[in-house]
């Protein structure tokens, strides 16, 4: 059997173990296993092993004095991790839409990636000049707002590789080509809770602006971003795009449960 056709087939035993892990949500509760092997439609012996290995994996748990199993933390960990990435994009993509209407300017949302922030989805002003954002764009570290904003609560680890790539290829401002002018730069974004491109964007003719968006770890989850023609965009501390895109996000950051300080990164 070819690479292709055994992928199409998939892995059966993976497949027979989520079987068994579907009978016990429906079941809402914790379950004998009878109960798991008559719901998976399985002998009793069969739905054994397959628990025995969903227990190794934390999939699945089994209280000692009931003999019950319910479903383990890992499986646990799963749910919120999805929850939390559904909801907060759902909020996000409200957060956007109302900035928009509220300053009429291009808004966007970005979450981390594999290779750095990524948008995934844009709003339209309703003017005859406007900057397009195209989703999927995978931005910057230094020269993006946004790219600052998750370089500024990130943990270094997951940042250093990328903002040192971009300083080795030397299309970084000026004051950005060594690792104090980085630092510098950086905690002054966790000061001012946004960042700015400054007037060094990838684009000429654009600027942006970004704010951090916290979960309930107080971690950076994703970022609110506005963007606009430079020179027709007010991007200072106290402009209207600033003030609304920081409130937004801290009312955002508040829904998504943040309570407390954002975690400040080692």
């Amino acid at each position: 059997m070819n690479d292709e056709s055994d992928g199409k087939h998939g892995v059966q035993s993976l497949e027979i173990g989520m079987g068994i892990l579907r009978a016990m949500v429906n079941g809402q509760r914790s379950m004998m296993l009878k109960e798991i092997a008559a719901a998976a439609d399985m002998p009793a012996s069969k739905a054994h092993r397959y628990l025995v290995s969903l227990i190794r994996a934390g999939l699945v748990e089994q209280d000692p004095m009931s003999s019950r199993y319910d479903l383990g933390p890992f499986a646990m960990n799963i749910g919120l991790v999805a929850l939390d990435r559904l909801d907060r994009v759902r909020l996000g993509l409200n957060v956007i839409a109302e900035m928009r209407d509220e300053i009429n300017q291009t808004t966007a949302l970005a979450v981390w990636g594999d290779k750095g922030p990524v948008i995934v989805r844009w709003e339209r002003p309703r003017r005859p000049i406007t900057v397009n954002v195209i989703t999927g764009t995978v931005l910057d570290m230094l020269s993006s707002a946004t790219g600052r904003v998750f370089a500024a609560w990130l943990p270094k680890k997951t940042v250093a590789p990328l903002i040192a790539a971009e300083i080795k290829a030397g299309d970084v401002p000026p004051d950005l080509k060594t690792k104090a002018g980085v630092e510098a730069m950086l905690a002054e974004v966790r000061r001012d809770g946004f960042a700015t491109t400054n007037g060094f964007h990838r684009v000429p003719g654009v600027e942006a602006v970004a704010a951090p968006v916290f979960n309930f770890k107080n971690e950076i989850t994703m970022t609110v971003l506005v963007v606009g023609v430079q020179g027709m965009f007010d991007v200072s501390a106290d402009s209207e795009a600033v003030t609304s895109l920081k409130r937004h996000a801290e009312a955002l950051s508040l829904r998504l449960g943040m309570h407390g300080e954002p975690k400040v990164p080692t």
